[in-house]
């Protein structure tokens, strides 16, 4: 098995290294300055374990790379850039496959936040894994990844979207397990990313205002049980705080790396990074989606959703909004 990382960035540079610190097969696609970096000076990763760097295959677009029968395409950008995304990748050719494209031949793993990323894939590709994405990384400078975490990386539920597993997800749960990943196969994955949805709710406050503190507490609480009251109304399941807890344990924990302090979750990298997008709209947004598919308001989250995104494409600086200000925004003071 073949493991191609399209979007070599926090999560799938830490997924890439680690399975090639484990002997697996990696081939890493990035862009722009990070593809760059990857090709000339390989992918620094840095652990609670140290740094090593590891010089893997790299390829900015698919053209570069010929896709054989025993690959498996794990999709770890964002997901306002799956679509772009999906669409180069489910047409391109598959060596030993007797003519048939990517999206008819090979499997397809949504190693993203919220939930939107499986359907779109469903659309182009016949198999696709849902991946549950819990593992704290960093991405900011081109060719570096910080993972935080020890003595697992982190754990990613994996199964077969909608539901149930087979034979591919059993192996690479396999292959990620050797590589200090966790990977629990389950047969309702979305469950547990529909769980991750609700705590990415607070990525928006985050990003827009900084590390959160005391002074967030009730902007989060509000934001949040929004999402709960949603997914409620629309009777969609998903695992609880002690559920997810519980899977965790002390085997995904924070551990200092000597590195740079982590400074803030995805949607807090994708300011500091400037790319001019944010996954407010599949995260925030969703909810609001929901909520008027089924007639719940969801005021605090249509701000957030709306704050976020004009901070991404202004690029203004992450963290340079207080509290107050955004909680007065979402007060309409």
């Amino acid at each position: 098995m073949r493991h191609v990382i399209i979007g070599a960035g926090a999560v799938g540079g830490a997924i890439g290294g680690r399975l090639a610190e484990a002997g697996q097969d990696v081939v890493l696609v990035a862009r722009g300055a990070h593809y760059e970096a990857l090709r000339e000076r390989g992918l620094r990763l840095t652990t609670p374990e140290g740094t090593r760097v590891h010089r893997l295959p790299v390829v900015d677009r698919p053209e570069a790379l010929e896709l054989d029968a025993d690959d498996v395409l794990l999709l770890a950008v964002k997901t306002q850039d799956s679509v772009a995304a999906l669409d180069a990748w489910s047409a391109r050719p598959v060596a030993g496959a007797g003519g048939a494209t990517a999206g008819e031949a090979l499997p397809l793993v949504c190693a993203q936040n919220g939930v939107e990323g499986e359907r779109l894939a469903l659309r182009r590709f016949r198999r696709v894994y849902g991946m549950c994405v819990w593992l704290p990384a960093t991405h900011v400078e081109p060719g570096e990844v910080v993972a935080s975490c020890a003595p697992y990386t982190g754990m990613l539920h994996l199964g077969r979207y909608p539901s149930g597993d087979d034979g591919t997800a059993r192996a690479l749960a396999a292959s990620l397990e050797k590589a200090r990943l966790l990977a629990p196969l389950a047969q309702d994955v979305m469950r547990w990313k529909y769980a991750k949805l609700l705590s990415n709710l607070v990525n928006a406050i985050e990003a827009v205002t900084g590390p959160l503190g005391e002074e967030s507490h009730d902007l989060i609480e509000r934001t949040q049980a929004e999402g709960r009251a949603v997914l409620d109304a629309a009777g969609i399941p998903f695992a609880s705080h002690e559920e997810q807890a519980t899977a965790r344990g002390d085997l995904v924990s924070f551990a200092p790396t000597g590195g740079p302090p982590r400074g803030g979750g995805s949607s807090w990298q994708s300011l500091s990074r400037g790319t001019g997008t944010i996954e407010a709209d599949y995260l925030n947004g969703e909810i609001a989606l929901l909520g008027r598919l089924h007639g719940v308001p969801t005021p605090v989250n249509d701000i957030l959703q709306r704050v976020a995104g004009t901070f991404a494409r202004e690029r203004r600086p992450a963290g340079s909004l207080s509290v107050a200000e955004l909680t007065a925004l979402v007060d309409g003071r």
